[in-house]
């Protein structure tokens, strides 16, 4: 890995973002991203994700420079879909992704941030899609994304003036679930992480399944997959050891099947 650094503990993947200065997101930087998501989907014993930056930035937002050598349309719709594609397997990742954003997250930074399941920000943090600002418009779904989070109006009005909101403002919008001050920011993280990571990876697989429903499908077809999965969770053995648990007074014990 050039880009990016990853290792496992306590069930938890952290991913760092490491390409200084600003952590621009280059293709190749989206390629190993893809490459570790293989390994993570994989791996029976990671059951959460957390992507952080490494030095000032969580991600400040696409390669400026790497648009220099594209040279026709083509080219760009590409580089677009490819992030796209990406970013909504994060959406529909089987295990939940946590972003601890600190610094910025600008541009394509706050795109593969609003992909990711929970968002948590440091409280002086600047996150926005400035991609105006350059004559551009968003590449990768930040101009869907963003609307579905903090409504049309205020998405509006962030795209069209460039200018970035506060971690505190990202919270108030509904962009973000949590804001700390930024020293406390990775600390917390990992606390919402090892939470989670206690949790049946088969009922939070169907809640992930459930919860783009809302997003991206009828309310009818949620709903009417939403008791087929009831059904399946309930039969699996983790459904069945959390009954169990329940009814003897002790703690689950999840294996994921």
């Amino acid at each position: 890995m050039e880009y990016l650094k990853w290792s496992t503990e306590d069930r938890i993947a952290t991913i760092t973002i490491a390409r200084p200065p600003a952590n621009a997101l280059a293709s190749g930087l989206l390629k190993e991203l893809s490459a570790v998501l293989d390994e993570i989907e994989g791996n029976e014993e990671v059951r959460v994700v957390l992507v952080h930056g490494e030095g000032r930035f969580f991600s400040a937002g696409a390669d400026i420079k790497e648009f220099t050598t594209i040279k026709t349309g083509e080219d760009f719709a590409k580089l677009a879909e490819y992030g796209q594609d990406l970013f909504e397997r994060m959406e529909y990742f089987p295990k939940p992704i946590i972003a601890a954003i600190h610094g910025a997250a600008l541009g394509g930074g706050l795109e593969l941030a609003m992909a990711c399941h929970f968002r948590l920000v440091a409280e002086n943090a600047k996150l926005g899609l400035p991609e105006l600002q350059l004559g551009l418009v968003p590449g990768f779904a930040g101009s869907q994304r963003l609307p579905r989070y903090v409504g049309v109006a205020r998405a509006a009005e962030m795209l069209f003036t460039s200018d970035p909101i506060t971690g505190v403002e990202a919270v108030q919008y509904g962009l973000a679930n949590h804001a700390y001050p930024e020293e406390e920011l990775l600390e917390n993280a990992y606390n919402l992480a090892g939470k989670i990571a206690k949790k049946s990876p088969v009922s939070i697989g169907a809640a992930i399944k459930l919860l783009n429903y809302t997003k991206h499908e009828a309310f009818y077809k949620g709903v009417k997959d939403e008791a087929k999965l009831f059904g399946d969770v309930f039969l699996s053995e983790d459904g069945q050891e959390g009954i169990s648990a329940f009814l003897e007074k002790r703690q689950p014990e999840f294996k994921g099947r």
